[in-house]
C-alpha cells in the first residue's frame, strides 16, 4: 500500500538522520582524542629512531645504469582515481621489504577530511620516521616530511575530472544530504544541469562534489578555474611532487614508477580493485562530460598541467622502451591471472566465495567487483596470488591496523538499507 510505503521511507530517513548523527559524535570524539597533541612544531624524522630498518636491498641493472631500489616513499591517494590498485602494490612492496608504514588508527583513513597531522599516524612519537604513507588524507606537505627521510619519493595519481567525478557522485551521493532531494534516475544529469541548486560549500560531505582532487591536495576546492590562485597552487604541486601518475595510462605510470623507485617487474605487478560493474557507471554524453569539467575546472586544470608532465616523462624514458615494458607488465599480468583468479576475471559482490575478497561497498549498493582465488592453485604462488586480490581493509587488518571505526560505519550505514522501505 502507497501509505505504508511512505510511512516505511520516512522511519528510514530519520533512522539514517539520527545515525548519521551518532556517526558523527563519534567521529569527533576521535578527532578530538588525536588533536590534543599538536605536531606543527615537531622534529622531522630521525632515521635513527626508527625501530626496524628496511631488508636489505641489492642493486640491480635498470637500462644501462645499476640503481638500488627506494624504500622510502609519499603516495597521495586521490579518492576514485584506481588508487587502490596502487595501494596494493606498496603494502606488498612494504612487507617484503619489512619497511615501517605510517598507518591511521582505528580506521582506514588519517581522519579525513580534515587536513593531516602527524599525530594521527597510529603510535607515533616525535622524531621517529616512516618508510611509507599511503592511506587517504587531505595532504599537507609539511606534515608528511616530518614523517619520512629526506630522500622520500612523494607520488600521487590524477583522473580525468569529468571520469572521476561521474565515479564520485555515484559511489558518495548517498552520504550527501544535499543531493537527497534529486529524484529521477539520472539524478547525476539533474545535478550537472543546475549545481549551484544541490551544493553548499561547507555542507555535510560536499567536498565530493566538486574538485575533489583540488580537495585531496589540500586546496581550496571551490575556487574556480580562472582564479589566479589555482596557477599558483598547481605551480607549488609540482614542486611537491616527484611523480604524478595519470589513471587513463595506468600500465605505463607503473612503468614510470618502477623507474623513479628503481624496482624491478615483479614489483608492480596488480590486479584491478576497486572496480565498479559497467552496468553502474553512467555514460557521459559529450555536453555533460563539458558541463562536468566546468564545474570541476580547477580540477581540470590540474590535470591537463600534469598530464603534460607525464608525457614529458614519457618522452624521456623512450616512447619504444616503453611499448616494450608495458607489453612485458602486461604478458607478466596476463601469466598472474591465468594463476590466481578463478574464472580469470572479476565477479559481482554477491559471487565472491570467500570474504577475505569482498571489497567494502557504498551505502546501499553492491556495485564494486572482487575476485575469487583459484581453487586449484600451485601452493609457491598461493601466498602472492592471496596478497594481490586482497582489498585494501582485510590488507590493512593483516597488517595489524584496528579499523574498530571503519566497521562500525559499515555497520552502520548499512541499517537503513537492510529494512523495508
Amino acid at each position: 500500500m502507497p501509505g505504508v510505503g511512505g510511512r516505511g521511507c520516512s522511519r528510514g530517513l530519520i533512522l539514517w538522520f539520527f545515525i548519521t548523527n551518532i556517526l558523527l559524535l563519534l567521529y569527533y570524539i576521535t578527532h578530538s582524542a588525536h588533536m590534543t597533541i599538536r605536531s606543527s612544531q615537531e622534529p622531522t624524522c630521525l632515521p635513527s629512531l626508527a625501530k626496524s630498518q628496511p631488508n636489505a636491498t641489492e642493486p640491480f641493472q635498470s637500462g644501462e645504469e645499476k640503481c638500488s631500489p627506494k624504500v622510502n616513499v609519499m603516495f597521495l591517494k586521490t579518492h576514485k582515481t584506481a588508487s587502490s590498485t596502487i595501494l596494493n602494490i606498496l603494502f606488498r612492496f612494504g612487507e617484503k621489504h619489512r619497511l615501517r608504514f605510517a598507518f591511521p588508527d582505528g580506521r582506514n583513513d588519517f581522519l579525513y577530511p580534515s587536513s593531516f597531522q602527524c599525530s594521527q599516524v597510529k603510535d607515533y612519537r616525535p622524531g621517529e620516521c616512516f618508510n611509507i604513507i599511503c592511506n587517504h588524507m587531505r595532504f599537507d606537505r609539511g606534515e608528511v616530511a616530518k614523517l619520512l627521510p629526506p630522500d622520500a619519493v612523494y607520488v600521487s595519481i590524477l583522473r580525468d575530472p569529468a571520469d572521476l567525478f561521474e565515479s564520485s557522485f555515484h559511489y558518495y551521493h548517498r552520504t550527501i544530504p544535499s543531493t537527497w532531494r534529486i529524484r529521477g534516475n539520472d539524478q547525476l544529469a539533474q545535478f550537472l544541469e543546475h549545481p549551484q541548486r544541490f551544493y553548499h560549500p561547507g555542507a555535510f560531505n560536499s567536498f565530493y562534489l566538486k574538485n575533489l582532487l583540488f580537495f585531496d591536495f589540500g586546496l581550496d576546492n571551490n575556487l574556480e578555474a580562472d582564479d589566479p590562485r589555482v596557477t599558483t597552487a598547481i605551480h607549488n604541486l609540482s614542486k611537491q611532487l616527484d611523480l604524478v601518475l595519470i589513471a587513463e595510462y595506468f600500465e605505463e605510470s607503473l612503468i614510470l614508477l618502477k623507474d623513479v623507485m628503481c624496482w624491478t617487474m615483479e614489483d608492480i605487478l596488480y590486479f584491478k580493485l576497486n572496480m565498479r560493474k559497467s552496468s553502474s557507471v553512467s555514460q557521459l554524453t559529450s555536453d555533460l562530460k563539458a558541463k562536468a569539467l566546468q564545474w570541476n575546472g580547477a580540477d581540470w586544470k590540474l590535470y591537463q598541467h600534469f598530464n603534460a608532465t607525464f608525457w614529458a616523462r614519457v618522452e624521456a624514458f623512450g616512447r619504444e622502451r616503453m611499448k616494450e615494458e608495458v607489453e612485458e607488465l602486461r604478458r607478466r599480468n596476463g601469466q598472474m591471472k591465468v594463476t590466481c583468479i578463478e574464472g580469470g576475471g572479476a565477479v559481482e559482490a554477491r559471487n565472491i566465495q570467500d570474504k577475505r575478497f569482498l571489497p567494502w561497498q557504498p551505502v546501499g549498493d553492491s556495485s564494486i567487483l572482487g575476485y575469487n582465488l583459484r581453487k586449484t592453485i600451485d601452493p609457491k604462488f598461493r601466498t602472492i596470488c592471496e596478497k594481490m586480490l586482497t582489498p585494501e581493509l582485510q590488507y590493512l587488518s593483516e597488517l595489524g591496523v584496528n579499523l574498530w571505526v571503519t566497521r562500525l560505519w559499515g555497520w552502520i550505514k548499512g541499517v537503513p538499507f537492510r529494512m523495508r522501505w
